[in-house]
C-alpha cells in the first residue's frame, strides 16, 4: 500500500492552515467518548469529501479506525474527599502488621523470658508457702518423742519439755530445752529432729560412767570427763572404784577415763578396781583378782583384743601385762 500523495493547498485555505488552526477546533481526546466519536466521525466525512484519503496511483482507500476503549477517558466527575476514618483504618492495618511481625521475630526470647519468670515464680510461691506453713500453727507441737533414755527417765524428760507444746516446729526455743536438760546430769548431749505436722523428737545421748570416788559423802559416780553423776550412800552394782593420784582434773585420771570407755563390755563388767598414779600407768583389777597392766590410753582397741585373747589361752594367770599389746606378758 503505498502512501497517498499530499493535496494541493486551497487558495481559501494556505498550506499551513491545519498547524495553524486554533486548540479549540480540535478534537478532544479526553472529552466523554461521545464527543470523541463524533468528533473521529465529523473529522473522516471531511477527509473523505475533500478526497484527503484518495489513492490516485491504484484506487485503494484507507480508512483509520480509532478504539475507543484503547483511548483514555476523563471524566467530569470529581475525586471524592479522603476521611479521616479511612486514614485512621490504614494507619491501624500498619500498626497491627508492624506488631505481627515483631512477635514472629521475638518468639524465642519471649518463650525464653515466660520460663525463667515461671520457675523463678514457683520457686518464690514454695519458699513463701513452705515459711508460712512451717510458722503457722497448722504445725505445732503436740507430741515429744525422747530417744536414746537408758539411765535417764525418758517420761521426766518429756515433763521437763512441756513448755515447748504448742510452739511451731520452726520456732522451738533451743535455748529453752538446753536449760532444761541441764537438770539431768546423765544427758552428755541432744539433738532436736522435728517431725511434721506435730511431732518433736529428742535424741540423747547419755554419759558413760567410768566409776565411782569413795568420799565421805559417800559414792560418787563420774564419767570420763569428770562429771558428776550422782552420789549415793551405797556403792552402784557395775561400776568400779576408781583410785587416781591428782583427782578428775589430773591427766592420770583423763588416762584411766579413756580406758575404761575403750574396753568391750565383757571386759568392763569384770572390772572392779582402776588405779593411775600417772597418765602411762593404768592398773586394772578384775573381780576375780587377776591384775591387767594397761600402761597408758594409746592403742586401747589392740590391747583389748589382745587381753581377750590372752585370758581365753591362760586362764589360770595372775598378771597379764598388755602395755606393749606386740609383745604381751603373761605371768
Amino acid at each position: 500500500m503505498r502512501r497517498p500523495a499530499p493535496l494541493p493547498a486551497s487558495a481559501e485555505e494556505p498550506d499551513n492552515a491545519e498547524t495553524e488552526a486554533p486548540h479549540e477546533s480540535r478534537p478532544r481526546l479526553f472529552g466523554s467518548r461521545g464527543a470523541a466519536a463524533e468528533a473521529d466521525r465529523a473529522d473522516a466525512g471531511d477527509r473523505s469529501s475533500s478526497g484527503d484519503l484518495d489513492d490516485g496511483a491504484d484506487g485503494d482507500s484507507v480508512t483509520a479506525v480509532i478504539d475507543d476503549d484503547a483511548l483514555p477517558v476523563a471524566t467530569d466527575e470529581s475525586v471524592p474527599p479522603v476521611r479521616s476514618s479511612d486514614v485512621w483504618r490504614a494507619a491501624r492495618a500498619r500498626r497491627k502488621a508492624l506488631r505481627a511481625e515483631i512477635r514472629r521475630f521475638t518468639q524465642r526470647s519471649r518463650r525464653r523470658r515466660i520460663a525463667i519468670w515461671g520457675s523463678v515464680g514457683a520457686v518464690a510461691a514454695l519458699v513463701l508457702g513452705s515459711v508460712v506453713a512451717a510458722y503457722s500453727p497448722l504445725f505445732a507441737v503436740e507430741k515429744i518423742t525422747v530417744a536414746g533414755a537408758h539411765a535417764v527417765d525418758a517420761a521426766a524428760v518429756q515433763q521437763a519439755l512441756d513448755g515447748q507444746i504448742g510452739a511451731p516446729l520452726a520456732l522451738v526455743d533451743a535455748s529453752a530445752v538446753k536449760a532444761a536438760l541441764m537438770k539431768f546430769p546423765m544427758i552428755e548431749s541432744y539433738a532436736l529432729e522435728a517431725r511434721p505436722p506435730h511431732d518433736l523428737l529428742v535424741r540423747i545421748v547419755e554419759r558413760t560412767p567410768v566409776g565411782v570416788i569413795r568420799s565421805d559423802a559417800g559414792y560418787t559416780l563420774v564419767d570420763a570427763a569428770g562429771v558428776v553423776l550422782a552420789t549415793t550412800p551405797e556403792k552402784p552394782d557395775g561400776q568400779p572404784t576408781l583410785s587416781i593420784s591428782g583427782g578428775v582434773d589430773s591427766a592420770a585420771f583423763r588416762s584411766a577415763g579413756l580406758v575404761v570407755r575403750s574396753l568391750p563390755a565383757q571386759l568392763r563388767d569384770q572390772i572392779a578396781k582402776v588405779t593411775a598414779s600417772s597418765a602411762d600407768d593404768v592398773t586394772l583389777s578384775l573381780g576375780d583378782g587377776k591384775t591387767v597392766v594397761w600402761g597408758s590410753e594409746a592403742d586401747s582397741v589392740e590391747k583389748a583384743l589382745v587381753l581377750v585373747a590372752l585370758i581365753k589361752s591362760a586362764p589360770d594367770s595372775d598378771t597379764f601385762d598388755v602395755s606393749a599389746p606386740t609383745v604381751p606378758v603373761v605371768r
